[in-house]
């Protein structure tokens, strides 16, 4: 005797659900893109962090030190370069110069007057001295000559050294291009040479 198979009814086509791979693809490349979003924020985040501890660092750090010469086995810092006097310095020169020049002028007046008053006596005494005394009258007349010549020389100096003050010159060594040492001037206001070119030009 036969036996009957069953028969399994099979559900239609249409109903069966196809399996959600798109959306797997979908969220996986989400994933993905938010995975490397998220190693730039931190990768961004570990460069500033970097950046400013660099920048800590650097404002840290202390200032090169200046360079210094070794002079006779000790360190001297580099000399000054400055190649002029202040104004408040010309100042104080014109003013040493002025008081200078004031009693030079004095000076030369007074001399002046005793070369007239040699020479006024001198004539006076013409017909009644003769031999040694007519001679000391001569020597101290070019005496006193010499002397106002000198003078007249040194107000040149000295108002000539004011023109260099009025320029912004002064004290400047004419051979060397230096300054010139404040103690110098005071002692010869009008000088134009420092001391190491005066005795290199004496030496020569």
């Amino acid at each position: 005797m036969a036996v009957k198979k069953k028969t399994v009814a099979k559900k239609p086509a249409s109903k069966i659900k196809p399996a959600p791979k798109k959306k797997v693809i979908k969220k996986t490349k989400a994933v993905a893109e938010k995975k490397v979003v998220a190693k730039k924020i931190v990768k961004k985040a570990v460069t500033k962090k970097v950046l400013k501890n660099i920048v800590n660092v650097a404002a840290k750090a202390k200032p090169a030190p200046k360079a210094k010469l070794i002079v006779k086995g000790k360190m001297k810092s580099n000399p000054s370069t400055k190649t002029t006097y202040s104004d408040k310095e010309l100042a104080e020169f014109k003013a040493l110069i002025t008081d200078r020049l004031e009693s030079s002028r004095k000076e030369l007046k007074y001399l002046h007057e005793q070369i007239n008053r040699t020479a006024e006596v001198g004539s006076d005494d013409s017909n009644k001295y003769s031999g040694l005394e007519d001679g000391t009258g001569t020597s101290e007349k070019e005496y006193l000559s010499q002397m106002a010549s000198r003078q007249i020389t040194y107000i040149d100096h000295l108002e000539k050294a004011l023109i260099r003050i009025a320029n912004k010159s002064y004290g400047i060594c004419r051979v060397s291009g230096k300054l010139i040492n404040k103690e110098r001037l005071r002692a010869v206001p009008h000088a134009t040479l420092s001391i190491e070119a005066k005795k290199a030009q004496a030496s020569t």
